[in-house]
């Protein structure tokens, strides 16, 4: 990403590129807002993507990051304005240079009901939602497959098959993330005669791990549910790695999920606002995503 002008929305208020140096800051800002992420998950992030950060008086006041997918796609997020300087303006000069730099791309996000009308504004559109669930305090369901699938441990021979998958569920491009991805997470595969059906990772975060993404191939003759159960059972295989932890999962609106993973004590603790611009990331309906990496990473 090349370096922008410098923007002001006060006399005091600078734009640069965000750089591994301002990880530390980044990361005391996001403790002020309340966000959970750890140091660490600002490091993976920020390694992933790249962004800006806001100034005053060299003070960090802003920060926000993006990821390209390929050509065509990106996502953006890691949004924050330090909570006594909103209101100036500054978040949504972080955007526009975001934005700047994502050009024409297909660009999704995850919205709080406070961010929603800056980014209607700014060109995007609702396109679903995403519940977040999350505890330590659940219990680990049985879920049954057909007999001729089984889990297993993810091995480093499936990731270009994990690529696949991910790609087509989320219509965007995870050639470079899912590598990332697994270089900090162990995972669960469904097999049927040799091929991986679906999987799902489990990797620290935040308070404790999170679960996803957990994307599942369904089928032309999905009539019986067979994606869902799979999914359960790569999330219940999480669960169990994971038992009397803390444990998040974020996971579409329209995924049919929720309402199990309140049977199992993994509360719904908010819900925010999937949104696009530019258009809609062109998933493949037979392959479904039933939990999210994150809400940066989509």
């Amino acid at each position: 990403m090349s370096a922008p002008e410098p923007l002001s929305t006060s006399a005091a208020v600078t734009f640069r590129p965000f750089t591994r140096d301002d990880i530390a800051a980044a990361h005391a800002l996001s403790l002020e807002v309340k966000w959970p992420h750890r140091a660490d998950d600002w490091r993976f992030v920020a390694d992933a993507g790249s962004g800006f950060v806001a100034l005053d008086a060299g003070r960090l006041v802003g920060t926000g990051l993006c990821w390209q997918y390929g050509e065509h796609g990106a996502s953006l997020g890691m949004v924050i304005v330090a909570p006594d300087q909103q209101g100036r303006g500054i978040g949504r000069e972080l955007m526009e240079c975001l934005l700047g730099a994502l050009g024409s791309r297909i660009t999704v996000l995850h919205a709080t009901p406070a961010g929603q009308p800056l980014y209607e504004k700014l060109g995007f559109s609702a396109i679903g939602t995403i519940h977040q669930h999350q505890s330590a305090d659940f219990h680990v369901p049985q879920v049954s497959l057909d007999a001729a699938e089984q889990l297993r441990p993810l091995q480093s021979a499936d990731t270009p098959r994990l690529i696949e998958l991910a790609t087509r569920a989320s219509g965007l491009d995870r050639g470079a993330l899912l590598p990332a991805l697994l270089g900090v997470a162990q995972g669960m595969a469904i097999e049927r005669d040799g091929e991986v059906l679906g999987f799902a990772l489990l990797r620290p975060f935040g308070r404790g791990h999170a679960i996803g993404p957990v994307v599942v191939e369904a089928g032309p003759d999905d009539v019986d549910g067979d994606a869902t159960r799979r999914a359960q059972a790569l999330i219940a295989a999480c669960l169990a790695a994971n038992a009397g932890a803390f444990t998040r999962i974020d996971t579409p609106g329209d995924s049919g999920l929720s309402a199990w993973l309140e049977t199992l004590g993994m509360k719904r603790v908010d819900t925010v606002v999937k949104m696009s611009r530019n258009g809609t990331p062109a998933s493949d309906a037979s392959i479904r995503q039933f939990a999210i990496v994150n809400q940066a990473l989509g």
